[in-house]
């Protein structure tokens, strides 16, 4: 796994924005995928809002996914062999960029036909606790004409991403304005931030 660490430590520290093809290893992506599934079903995915606890505001207008938390106190097998893949990430990023990371927080992120989210930063306002996020994708056979892009806004120009599945990214929390296009059929994945305290 280190190199597949080391190619989205890298390739971030190149271009502002790492992406890797095999950070999920494909069985535990299906694992994950049938997960999401099957909790969409069983209506347990709730419309996210923007902000924090503190402040959060839930508006349709500015995105329209549907999220479920992910935590080891669900014991699920999947989850938790997830959040051992992070823990492993989080201290080989600790040790070779010395960034101090303490934490996460990740999410299932269902977007279902015609949702999309705008414009934004993932730090937020009152809290500069996220310092890096990390999205990685589940979508089989996601073509062009899907929609569903992770559009970057750099500095000088914008790099659209597709939610291929395997394919994760990874940027600064609080550096990079992205948005999700709008999606023409579902589109699933985990996102979250590794935090500092």
């Amino acid at each position: 796994m280190k190199d597949i660490f080391n190619e989205l430590i890298d390739s971030y520290i190149d271009t502002k924005i790492g992406i890797t093809e095999h950070f999920l290893s494909d069985a535990l992506a299906k694992h994950l995928k049938e997960n999401l599934n099957i909790l969409y079903a069983q209506k347990q995915l709730l419309y996210a809002g923007t902000g924090n606890e503190k402040q959060v505001l839930h508006d349709k207008l500015i995105r329209s996914d549907a999220i479920y938390w992910l935590d080891r106190k669900h014991n699920n097998q999947y989850e938790n062999e997830f959040f051992d893949l992070i823990d492993d990430f989080v201290s080989h990023l600790n040790s070779t960029c010395y960034t101090g990371i303490t934490g996460y927080e990740f999410h299932y992120a269902l977007y279902e036909k015609g949702s999309f989210y705008k414009k934004h930063l993932d730090q937020f306002k009152n809290t500069n606790s996220r310092q890096f996020s990390l999205i990685m994708y589940l979508n089989d056979d996601w073509q062009e004409a899907d929609g569903g892009q992770l559009c970057v806004h750099h500095h000088d120009y914008l790099q659209n991403i597709s939610p291929n599945n395997g394919k994760s990214v990874f940027f600064k929390s609080s550096e990079l304005v992205h948005e999700v296009l709008l999606t023409n059929k579902v589109r699933l994945s985990i996102t979250g931030w590794l935090k500092i305290n």
